[in-house]
């Protein structure tokens, strides 16, 4: 299995080096140059075996290059050890036909510790074997920096460096970043929103020289390794409710693209999902693409979805490039333009293809809201106000089809109680482990959005 650039212009790579590498050197994203599909037996043995066998036979095809069976299997299980609920990715009926997929029992619970506590440990197997030593450094919205300082938190071979927008994430996820004391993790504060993040990051791998100098490794939904791990509770959920034989629906709360874009993959790997719906907060750039087929950044606007605040959403690089067939120029010249002038057309074949597979919604701030309230008033489910867009957007298409809908639940209402107290009266409280995060010392170092300032710093603070 090799893993090519959505932008054509970087050398074809092993899972491993992919993975190691994140971002190509040209700028463009890995997808894998051939996409290996599941017979429906295959698919329909799924149902009931534990997760971590299911993830096994998912993930093999992509890794196995890279990674033998046994280890595999081994990486898994360390992966998986420390979630909360025997399922992992347990699923709650809200309604006829509706889904709730809860992705938040891992250790920050966010959908983001399936991928990240399976790449701390694929990371620490490679780099041993390899005896080398690397320097993450990751942009967040909120979870992705929790969950990755978490699962390389003292470990011997990396260095972490999170950059979350300053006062804009929530306070849960916040401490989440900053209170652990492993020397080897970092949170750096940075002064604007998320996109800022997101750009010095790229800036930073595209300044080969630092690149290279500080063996800098990525492990945002850019890291290929990300998208692979959240394939597999695409299956797992199907399957549970009869796929193959009956098809189904999902709804993703979408703000990076990583984990819906985990969906097409599933699809073309077999699974028989009848609709891929983008949810979007009142940031809905994805919303107005699809709608408009423009892809057009405007300003950040700060909201009680704060993970969603986004404009840049980087895996539609990967959207792009399957929806143009593949051409690597073509998806070059569309991200020169975004970079150059802040929108772009989608090409009219391109967004027939996007607009065959996936559908879109948005939900403004009351509504987000209402569908908390709602959603507890009714099921008794209390719900983030991420999970909140997609359960507000599901149930606009619940008619379209007979075919059920899951819905992804992304986040642990108590990592935005301010939000959930507001909808419900209720303050949700955090799981036993993590009761005493409100207390715990932080260590933060606030940055300025300028390239050279933070590449000196990580030059300052890495071992390695």
């Amino acid at each position: 299995m090799k893993y090519i650039s959505t932008r054509g212009r970087a050398p074809a790579l092993s899972f491993e080096e992919a993975m190691l590498t994140g971002l190509a050197r040209d700028g463009g994203l890995y997808v894998p140059a051939e996409v290996p599909v599941m017979s429906a037996s295959e698919i329909a043995a799924l149902a009931g075996l534990p997760y971590e066998e299911a993830a096994l036979r998912v993930m093999r095809p992509f890794v196995e290059e890279s990674f033998g069976e046994e280890e595999l299997r081994a990486i898994i299980a360390r992966a998986y050890a420390g979630f909360a609920h025997p399922s992992r990715a347990p699923l709650r009926e809200l309604e006829p036909g509706h889904f709730l997929l809860e992705l938040f029992h891992g250790p920050t619970l966010a959908f983001k510790d399936f991928a990240m506590q399976l790449i701390g440990q694929l990371f620490q197997a490679a780099l041993a074997r390899r005896g080398e030593r690397v320097t993450i450094v990751g942009a967040t919205s909120g979870d992705t920096g929790s969950a990755a300082i978490e699962a390389f938190r003292g470990l011997s071979n990396v260095d972490v460096f999170i950059l979350y927008p300053h006062g804009r994430v929530s306070d849960v996820q916040r401490r989440q970043m900053t209170t652990p004391a492993e020397a080897n993790v970092h949170a750096l504060a940075l002064d604007g929103d998320f996109d800022d993040c997101q750009a010095r990051l790229k800036d930073m791998f595209n300044d080969h020289a630092f690149r290279d100098e500080v063996h800098l490794a990525g492990v945002n939904s850019i890291n290929w390794a990300r998208v692979l791990a959240q394939v597999v509770y695409y299956f797992t959920a199907a399957a549970s409710l009869g796929a193959p034989h009956r098809p189904v629906r999902f709804t993703v709360p979408t703000g990076n693209f990583g984990d819906i874009y985990a969906g097409s993959i599933a699809r073309r790997m077999g699974l028989p999902i009848e609709r891929l719906v983008i949810a979007t907060n009142q940031n809905d750039i994805l919303h107005r693409a699809l709608e408009t087929g423009i892809y057009e950044t405007r300003g950040v606007t700060p909201s009680i979805s704060p993970s969603m605040d986004i404009q840049v959403s980087s895996n539609f690089e990967r959207a792009l490039f399957d929806a143009l067939g593949g051409e690597g120029e073509a998806v070059a010249q569309l991200m020169e333009e975004l970079r150059a002038r802040g929108r772009f057309a989608i090409p009219q074949g391109a967004l027939e293809h996007l607009r065959a597979l996936y559908a879109t919604g948005r939900a403004s701030e009351a509504e987000t809201s209402a569908a908390i309230a709602r959603t507890w008033r009714e099921s008794g489910e209390i719900i983030c106000p991420h999970s909140a867009v997609g359960v507000k957007v599901a149930r606009e298409h619940l008619g379209e089809s007979a075919a059920p809908m899951i819905t992804l639940a992304t986040a642990h209402p108590a990592k935005f109680p301010d939000a959930v107290e507001a909808a419900t009266g209720i303050r949700p409280p955090l799981p036993a482990h993590m009761s005493d995060l409100l207390e715990r010392k932080e260590r933060i170092t606030r940055v300025p959005n300028d390239l050279a300032a933070l590449e000196a710093l990580v030059r300052e603070r890495r071992a390695g």
